[in-house]
């Protein structure tokens, strides 16, 4: 009869400890790995092995069978600190983490995966770090990127300014892949900076033999030493290991769940790519703000009760009284086509608007111009006093509204505001050429 209860008693009962290569058995099926540490639940009912071929797998232990294979040890990250001297003739490129798989350490006599909280950890677990730059190292947060929210972004925006006042020539940002591309959007309005800002993250974490982490962070690094002085996104350009891309902090997307090239550039090309350690432009007339003596300029007034609402066959006028009655400040509205949303909202967007509720008009086709003026209901939106953002994406355009509420609450001064180009967010007037570039 196999067991019953959670999975930490049912270690206590197997003598088996975190570290040791054991075989579970369950259903007539047996797995053999190393035992994965895990954050402590006593209702718990599953463990995590790390089989041999690289990849950990999830075992509820209920009805299972265990046999110790062979006793190990448990990861010490105690480690004594890195006697590394400064390398006067490379750059200083700070590396702050707020969480993901992109930074962290992995113990590879246990294969469990750790974050990575100092300069030590990084350069340990990515020694070549050290051919391109000296590195700083800190963990402001330790989060999952879903659970990311406007008043980190400020945590984050403040820790840069704070790694570029310190004198780095460059700041990397570790981050989640899921909302990866808000905060480089949010980043991008709140700081005005004289050097690289590089937001990187993996799509398959460290322990994976088909990681992206290397790859990701050593490119990012490259990144951040260039002349490059914007808020940009370094990813995998391809699904194999032979090239990252740098794009547009404000016009990129993650695009599929579990590809590493999972980011794109929307409505424009990518600014360079990074290739076995050397940086080229991907367009040599490429207009991006170059390195500066400058100082870093903070701009991180936010306004966080802004609401992204998706536009969609059936949907009802009280979605938006909704967010009118809560007390949002603003709406923006991911509309079809060229934005456009069905007529029974219009009263609703008639009375956001004397409200002085900016309702700000973005498409879910991501790809071209929003253009209202065209068919009859969407010259009625604009009537309405909907703002037409031409080709920003919904997610930067969300990001934006919350920054541009945060620095004035005078609606034809977010309207100037929403509808100006301030860090790339705003293309050219047609973009069909780069349309799935």
């Amino acid at each position: 009869m196999g067991y019953k209860g959670s999975s930490q008693k049912f270690l206590e009962l197997s003598g088996i400890s975190i570290g040791d290569i054991i075989k579970i058995t369950k259903n007539n099926v047996s797995y053999q790995g190393i035992l994965l540490d895990r954050a402590e639940d006593p209702d718990d009912k599953h463990i995590v092995l790390k089989l041999d071929s690289g990849y950990n797998i999830g075992i509820d232990v209920g009805g299972a069978l265990a046999e110790l294979v062979t006793k190990g040890d448990k990861p010490n990250l105690k480690l004594t600190p890195l006697d590394i001297g400064k390398d006067v003739d490379k750059p200083d490129i700070s590396i702050v983490s707020t969480g993901g798989t992109v930074a962290s350490v992995v113990d590879y006599k246990t294969g469990a995966v750790h974050p990575a909280f100092t300069a030590d950890d990084l350069i340990r677990a990515n020694p070549e770090l050290l051919v391109h730059a000296n590195i700083n190292g800190e963990a402001i947060l330790n989060i999952l990127s879903e659970n990311m929210k406007p008043e980190y972004w400020v945590k984050t925006a403040r820790s840069v300014a704070d790694e570029i006042n310190s004198g780095a020539d460059g700041v990397v940002v570790a981050h989640g892949t899921d909302t990866m591309h808000y905060t480089s959007a949010a980043l991008n309005f709140m700081l005005d900076t004289p050097v690289p800002v590089v937001v990187t993250g993996a799509q398959r974490s460290s322990d994976r033999p088909s990681s992206d982490a290397f790859m990701n962070l050593i490119s990012s690094v490259v990144a951040a030493k260039s002349d490059i002085a914007e808020v940009t996104l370094c990813m995998h350009a391809e699904e194999d290991d032979s090239y990252c891309l740098l794009h547009r902090g404000t016009k990129v997307r993650k695009m599929h769940t579990t590809r590493r090239d999972t980011f794109r550039s929307i409505n424009t090309l990518p600014i360079a790519k990074i290739e076995k350690g050397k940086l080229k432009l991907v367009d040599k007339n490429s207009d991006y703000k170059k390195r500066s003596n400058e100082n870093v300029q903070l701009h991180d007034d936010l306004e966080e009760k802004v609401a992204l609402i998706k536009s969609y066959p059936g949907i009802e006028a009280d979605i938006i009284d909704y967010h009118i009655d809560k007390g949002y400040k603003g709406i923006v509205l991911e509309g079809t086509g060229l934005g456009h949303c069905p007529e029974n909202l219009l009263p609703s967007l008639e009375r956001a608007k004397d409200s002085d509720i900016p309702v700000v008009m973005t498409s879910q086709c991501l790809y071209g111009l929003v253009n209202m003026n065209v068919y009859s209901t969407g010259r009625k939106i604009v009537s309405a006093g909907v703002i037409s953002v031409f080709d920003m994406i919904p997610e930067t355009t969300y990001v934006k509204l919350v920054w541009a509420l945060g620095q004035t609450e005078n609606i034809e001064e977010v309207k100037k505001i929403m509808q100006t180009n301030i860090a790339g967010e705003i293309g050219e007037k047609s973009s069909e050429k780069y349309f799935l570039n």
